[in-house]
Order: C-alpha cells, then sequence, then structure tokens
C-alpha cells in the first residue's frame, strides 16, 4: 500500500494459439523472465479457453523451483528481496524471491477464414500486489488494442501505463486499522487519513444518498445530515436568532435539541441522528482544519425529548449550557471521498483515463476479488460429502460441514484441489483464493497458503505442482479426479466433496494426541468435574473425540457455519461474511493455544491459561487466555479439535504464526495483558465479581490513552456489538466501574473513529454515557471552584497518568479534549 510510481508491473507477457504448434508464449516484455516458456504458455492458455469469449485466469511465479524467475538483467525491484521461510537456515534463507502474482486475460476472437474459426490470445502482468482486481480495465484495453494492431509496442504502452499509476497519496493503514476498516460499511472511516487530498479536490464531493449499516446492531448515523445541520446551526447563530424561536418556525433552520449533546467539541447523537457538531482530534499524522471557537457554547434545546430510557431525575441536564473548557480543532470532512475503503486514482492509456480504486485493507494472503459467500453456497451439503471420516478433516463427525472439511484440511496440510470440469478456468481460481483467504482468517491472522496455491493447475507442468507439499490446485480436466495424488477434492459443478479413501494411510492418526484427565488437571487451569463422569468414561469419551454424541449438539463450528448459513440468507454481504471467518480463525488461535499449554505445558502464541485472583495486599491479577463460561465445555472443544491442533502445529503455517506472533508482542501498542481476554470476558461472562469488572476497566483506562492504543481496543472488539459489551459498565451498580467507563469512552472520543463507534452504540447507552459525561464536568467544575474560593489560584495538577490523587477526586485525563481538561487542588 502507499507505493509510488513504477514497481506495479514486472513483466508483460503475451501468448497465441497456434493450430500446428499449439500455445506459444510470442512476447516478454520487458525481457524473458527465465521460465520454461511452454510452462507460462499453457497457464495462461487453459483448457477449453476457445469455448470461452473472455476467461481470466490467475498463477503465481517464485514459487517452487520450475517457476521462479531468473531475469537477464537483475530487477531493481522489490520482487528480488529475499523472505525468510520457517525451517531454513541462515544460510538458506534469502535465496527465495517473492511471490508474483500474474493477472492473465484470455480472449477468443472468432473468425471463419481462420483455420480452426477463431483466434485465441492472452495478454497477463506479473505484479507484486495483491489487489490484482484493479488492473482488469487496462488489460481489456490493451488486449483490444492488440487485436487492432498486434505488436510489442502494445505490450510496452500497458507496461508503462501500469506503472504510471500514482499510488503515493494512498493512505498506508497498520494491521489494527485494517481490520477496523473491514469491519465498518461506513463510507468515511479514518477519513482523516484523506485530508492531505483535502487540496487536490476543489470541488467537494456531495453523495447522492445517505449510507446506511446494513448491521442490524449498528445505528444509523448519517454524516451528511451532520453536516448539513451544521452548516445551518452557524448560519442560525450569525442571524443571532434563539434556539427556541427558530425551532418553532416552520421554515427555519434546524437547531440543535437533546437529540444531540456535544461534549467537548465531539457529538454524540441520543436521539435523532442530526444537529451534529463535529469536532474530533485526528491521528497525530494528519492535519485539521475547519477551527471553531473556543468559547463556543452548545446550548441544548427545551423542546420536549423522546424516550431515551434515562431517568427522568437527569431531565435537568438538558436545558443546561455546556461550555467544553477547550474546544479541539475538527476534522475538514468537506472533503469526503466517495468510499475511503479504496484509494481512487486515475490511469491513462492512450486517450482514455481510467477509474482505479486500490482497496486499502487487504492483507498478502488475499488475492483478487474472491468470494467466500460463493464458495459456502456451492458447498453447503452435508449429504454430498463422501469417503471415510479422518480425525484432522471431521471434528464433529458426520455432521461436520464441508466448510469447515475444507478449512481443516488448510490448517492441516492436506492435499487439495479443486475440479471445474467446463467452467471456465477464472471461476476455478476464484475458488482456490477464497479457500486460501477461508484457511488464512482473510489474511489477517495465518499465512502460508498462497505460496502453495496454484488457481489454474494443467497437465503440462502436473508433475512440478504436484510435489509441493500441501498444495491447493484449482483444474478444470477432469482426469485428475482419478488420480490419487489429493486428500481432498471439490467439484465446483456439482458441491460434492470427496475425501480420498486411502487418506487414513496417507495421514496416520497418532494416538498421542488425546487429552487425558490427569494431564488437563495438571496445570491446574481445568479441573475434573463430577458432571464429567469418572476417569474411565472420560478416557473413553476423550478416544472418541468428535465422534461423541456429547459434541455434537453444542458444537462451536456446526454453531458458526448456521450462523453465517442465516447471514447470508438475510442477505448480508460479503464483508460481513469475510469479518466472522476471521474472527473464527482467530478464535481457532486461541484455542489451539489453550491446547498446546495443556499438553506441553507452555505456549509459543498466546497468553497463559489464567483466571482473575485478587490477593489481600496485593492488586489483582488479570486473567488470560481463551475464556469460557464453564470447565466442561472448555474441556469437550479441546478434546474435539485435538487432531487438528496437533496436525496444523506441523505446519509451515503454525512457524510463521509464531514468528508473527513474537514479533506482533514486540511492536504492540497495548501490553503487558490479554486484551482479548478482558473484552471476551465482558461479552460473554455469565458472572463477573465487581473488583473484576472494575480492575478491567481501569486496566483499560490506563493502557488506552493514545491513538495506536485506541486503534487496537476499536481491532479487538468482538463484531456485531461494538461498544456494547463495555458501554454495560455505565450501568454497573459501582460507581467507580461507571466512572471509570466514561473515563475510557472520553479517552476514546478523542480520536475521530472513537466517535465512530460511540456514535453506534444504541441511544440508550448513548444517552447514559452523555449523562454521566457531563455530570462527571459539573463535579469537576464544582471542586475546582470550591479549591479556587478557598485556597486563591489553583496549584497545577499532576495529570491522572501519574496515578497521584491525593484528594480522592475522580480522575480526568489531561487532554484538550477531554470534558474537563484541569482539575486543580
Amino acid at each position: 500500500m502507499g507505493a509510488s510510481n513504477g514497481n506495479h508491473c514486472s513483466f508483460v507477457l503475451l501468448a497465441e494459439f497456434h493450430i500446428f504448434e499449439g500455445a506459444q508464449l510470442k512476447y516478454q516484455f520487458p525481457q524473458p523472465l527465465g521460465v520454461d516458456e511452454s510452462i507460462l504458455a499453457m497457464s495462461m492458455l487453459p483448457d477449453g479457453a476457445e469455448a470461452q469469449l473472455d476467461d481470466w485466469t490467475i498463477f503465481f511465479l517464485n514459487q517452487t523451483p520450475f517457476n521462479t524467475i531468473s531475469p537477464v538483467l537483475a530487477l531493481d525491484t522489490p520482487e528480488t528481496q529475499p523472505i525468510d521461510l520457517p525451517g531454513e537456515d541462515e544460510a538458506e534463507r534469502g535465496k527465495k524471491p517473492e511471490l508474483l502474482c500474474v493477472l492473465n486475460l484470455v480472449r477468443t476472437k472468432h473468425d471463419k477464414t481462420l483455420d480452426r474459426g477463431a483466434k485465441v490470445m492472452a495478454l497477463a502482468i506479473c505484479t507484486r500486489h495483491p489487489y490484482i482486481q484493479i488492473f482488469k480495465p487496462l488489460l481489456l484495453m490493451a488486449l483490444d488494442d492488440y487485436f487492432a494492431n498486434p505488436s510489442q509496442d502494445c505490450l510496452a504502452r500497458l507496461f508503462d501505463a501500469v506503472n504510471a499509476i500514482d499510488l503515493s497519496g494512498a493512505p498506508i493503514l497498520s494491521r489494527s486499522e485494517k481490520l477496523i476498516m473491514r469491519a465498518s460499511e461506513r463510507k468515511d472511516i479514518f477519513s482523516e487519513k484523506f485530508a492531505h487530498l483535502a487540496s487536490q479536490q476543489p470541488t467537494p464531493y456531495r453523495p447522492a444518498q445517505q449510507h446506511k449499516s446494513t448491521n442490524s446492531n449498528d445505528s444509523y448515523s448519517s454524516f451528511e445530515d451532520g453536516l448539513l445541520m451544521r452548516s445551518k446551526v452557524t448560519e442560525r447563530k450569525e442571524n443571532g436568532s434563539s434556539s427556541s424561536g427558530s425551532h418553532g418556525q416552520p421554515g427555519t433552520s434546524y437547531s440543535p435539541d437533546d437529540s444531540s449533546f456535544s461534549l467537548g467539541g465531539s457529538a454524540v447523537w441520543v436521539g435523532d441522528e442530526s444537529g451534529l457538531d463535529l469536532g474530533v482530534k485526528d491521528d497525530v499524522s494528519s492535519t485539521t482544519s475547519s477551527s471553531v471557537a473556543k468559547d463556543s457554547t452548545i446550548t441544548a434545546n427545551s423542546r420536549k425529548r423522546r424516550s431515551t430510557g434515562a431517568s427522568s431525575s437527569s431531565s435537568h441536564l438538558i436545558n443546561q449550557t455546556f461550555k467544553p473548557s477547550q474546544a479541539p480543532q475538527p476534522h475538514a470532512r468537506s472533503n469526503l471521498v466517495k468510499d475511503t475503503h479504496f484509494y481512487h486514482t486515475m490511469v491513462a492509456y492512450k486517450d482514455h483515463h481510467l477509474p482505479i480504486k486500490m482497496p486499502l485493507a487487504t492483507f498478502p494472503e488475499e488475492v483478487g476479488d474472491y468470494s467466500l459467500i460463493t464458495l459456502i453456497k456451492v458447498f453447503s451439503n452435508y449429504q454430498q460429502v463422501t469417503g471415510p471420516q479422518h480425525p484432522h478433516l471431521h471434528t464433529n463427525g458426520l455432521q461436520t460441514h464441508p466448510i469447515i472439511i475444507l478449512f481443516n484440511a488448510l490448517v492441516t496440510g492436506k492435499r487439495i484441489i479443486f475440479l471445474g470440469h467446463k467452467r471456465p478456468a477464472g471461476e476455478v481460481s476464484n475458488f482456490v483464493l477464497a479457500a486460501c483467504a477461508l484457511g488464512s482468517g482473510c489474511g489477517a491472522v495465518l499465512r502460508g497458503f498462497i505460496e502453495r496455491a496454484f488457481p489454474y493447475a494443467n497437465l503440462r507442468n502436473r508433475d512440478d505442482w504436484e510435489s509441493v507439499p500441501a498444495y491447493i490446485a484449482g483444474v478444470t480436466n477432469p482426469i485428475f479426479e482419478s488420480s490419487k495424488m489429493w486428500d481432498l477434492l471439490l467439484d465446483i459443478s456439482t458441491g460434492n466433496v470427496t475425501v480420498a479413501k486411502d487418506i487414513l494411510t496417507t495421514w496416520p492418526v497418532s494416538n498421542s494426541v488425546t487429552l487425558s484427565a490427569p494431564l488437563i488437571t495438571r496445570s491446574g487451569t481445568l479441573k475434573a468435574e463430577a458432571s464429567l463422569g469418572s476417569e474411565e468414561e472420560i478416557a473413553r469419551i476423550a478416544k472418541e473425540g468428535a465422534k461423541a454424541d456429547a459434541f455434537k449438539d453444542s458444537n462451536a463450528d456446526r454453531i458458526f457455519i448456521d450462523d453465517i448459513r442465516a447471514a447470508i440468507d438475510d442477505h448480508f454481504g460479503e464483508g460481513l461474511v469475510r469479518t466472522r471467518f476471521t474472527d473464527y480463525v482467530m478464535r481457532f488461535v486461541r484455542l489451539a493455544s489453550r491446547y498446546e499449554e495443556e499438553a506441553t505445558g507452555s505456549t509459543k502464541f498466546g497468553f497463559p491459561s489464567a483466571s482473575f485472583t485478587e490477593t489481600p495486599g496485593h492488586p489483582p491479577q488479570l486473567g488470560s487466555g481463551l475464556s469460557f463460561n464453564d470447565e466442561t465445555s472448555c474441556w469437550k472443544e479441546l478434546v474435539a479439535n485435538g487432531h487438528r491442533i496437533e496436525a496444523w502445529r506441523k505446519t509451515n503455517s503454525y512457524q510463521y504464526l509464531v514468528a508473527d506472533y513474537m514479533k506482533a508482542q514486540s511492536s504492540c501498542a497495548i501490553r503487558g495483558f490479554d486484551l482479548m481476554h478482558q473484552l471476551m470476558r465482558f461479552r460473554y461472562a455469565k458472572n463477573m465479581s465487581d473488583s473484576e469488572a472494575l480492575a478491567i476497566m481501569r486496566t483499560l483506562v490506563n493502557n488506552v490513552k493514545s491513538y495506536d492504543q485506541a486503534v487496537e481496543l476499536l481491532s479487538c472488539i468482538p463484531h456485531g456489538g461494538g461498544l456494547l459489551s463495555l458501554a454495560f459498565g455505565l450501568h454497573h451498580p459501582r460507581e467507580s466501574v461507571r466512572e471509570a467507563t466514561v473515563d475510557l469512552f472520553d479517552q476514546l472520543r478523542s480520536y475521530s473513529v472513537g466517535v465512530l463507534f460511540l456514535q453506534a452504540l444504541n441511544q440508550f447507552q448513548r444517552y447514559a454515557y452523555v449523562r454521566q459525561a457531563q455530570a462527571k464536568e459539573r463535579r469537576a467544575s464544582d471542586q475546582q471552584g470550591f479549591f479556587n474560593n478557598n485556597y486563591g489560584q489553583p496549584q497545577a495538577h499532576p495529570s491522572s497518568d501519574s496515578g497521584h490523587n491525593p484528594a480522592g477526586l475522580p480522575q480526568t485525563r489531561m487532554h484538550s479534549n477531554s470534558i474537563a481538561s484541569t482539575i486543580a487542588f
């Protein structure tokens, strides 16, 4: 992301089918790749290409020795930068270049004057970017150009046009920012990162219609209405009209009333999604504009409000004038781009200017424009799974869903083939790419799938790609179905899923993965309960594993797939399905960490499992690891997943994760405790003590202060609820928990992305936050006035960050965007 001009395209290839010589590679620009030309030609001209007018195929270079490039002239591009692979020593590292993605367009042009009545040609570009779909318009025009004027000049024009694309202005997002963007349907998410483009947009973008989230758990928020209302409020203030008078007159400007409260310049809507006066602090690297007067006063109108679920005792807040101590600089949202999920630019090809939309939240394991919904719809029938059961694949016996079987095959390193007889090669390729995204959690959790993927594979190089361990291949020739070189075959035409007959011989089941009761009780994190039966019964159920009937009814995988299918049936979009699979793979990793700890005594890629503890005279210790409602369900799930976890621990994907985890821990913004565990406790815990709730909330307040920390917290929030689980702290019976929740929300409100999350809360939660935040502001003002009257000029008060609070007063973070930026003693 954020690449500058050039280095987008390394090579341009052109192949054509010759009546006597077959598939031939005609041009390689700007120089030969050094790869067997017949292999390239066969990959560019798939079987049955003459039956399709247009077809798109994808394949990769630099995967294996047979498709590793060795150009005559050295390339001064990132493609030749070495990457580290697991299992390689220091001497071997750095010898293998980065993968190249090849996007190929095949076209059949019918001509009765030719011997076969048609001409079949293919044009391809080699790029290091995973978002290869953005280059499709250029390939279409370039191939048309070549048919009209067949010469190498067409390849040169395409090469120059692709490398002339200017992506230097594209924002570079962190992993946390990408996760937030992917989970949000708001088209203005992280819009502050486009502030540097404001001068390049003389005409502000005005969307034709409002954006409304399709997530039923999200509140409808319209920034466009807010901007219009703010302009009307400004006009009303300039005209000197009172809020009550102008509201009652038809046709006059709208005045903000109790339906919106502005705390420190940041709007948190309560009733109608209007009356917005937005002012938040953006990322430290972003520029801000459109300043507001520091002494501006936002007066709530006295119009009778709708029911908000808040107590009537707080109704006096509605008529009070709120004066923020220091209003921040609001972000200039008048230059919003159409959709901040993409970076919009233009590319010139000959006399045409084509729009380009580069996705900003793409991970390297996500190649092309794949569809998980299509993958799930095709393979969704339990009855179409044939072949023997294997513990690595069938984690719920015969009730294991085909998609879960596919996921298990991916993470355990099985050989997988997608067959599409008489189907376009591009369609088969998309299934392979979707499978890679499925196994990796849409690229956000695991990796190591694309490097063994062959979206279109053929007979010409069969021996080479079949020799790759755990390959994921797409084929159109049915001869591969009779081969014995695969472990799982999925037919995209029929939806049939076939497990190889000899899979138990190829992948023998190890008996060493069975968890016994003494092993589980060894670490003290799990205890055998009477409800589980005797030790003999425990051992029997553990040996049967996923076949035990007790596991089937409450199997987590089955519940997850049923939820996904219901979402698809209800016409939820691809974005939601991808987010749910990211959460699923993340939970699988946390479960594997717990299993590894139980089986070996420690884990290499997670926090050790522990529960919340309190010791007199010592600070409370927060829990960590994957949490369960009860130990029985934890033990059952560990046993059901033991085989696939053990198989996954022997793959490159596991080695990659261990390395990635260590790197992430050294660079993450929030350290010292298991953030995910605390958020899961707030969402799923049935019984949580007051002391644990207070300890968690205070820990979050003390560790979520900077922009990076706020973004990391928001990226870990479970999908579907947003801040809702944390917002229940606003209604906790203990006052200290409520105050800590307000402090946390105040700190999140310091950043525009935090404001969006607060606005996504339901009306009841938003009102509770605003009411308590204003009460906190009044208390701080009263305390400051008391000390001023009794002790004269207030002394400088250390910030709450230092932990010094001699008077025991509610601590407020020293921040220009806080409700009360100073508390004097």
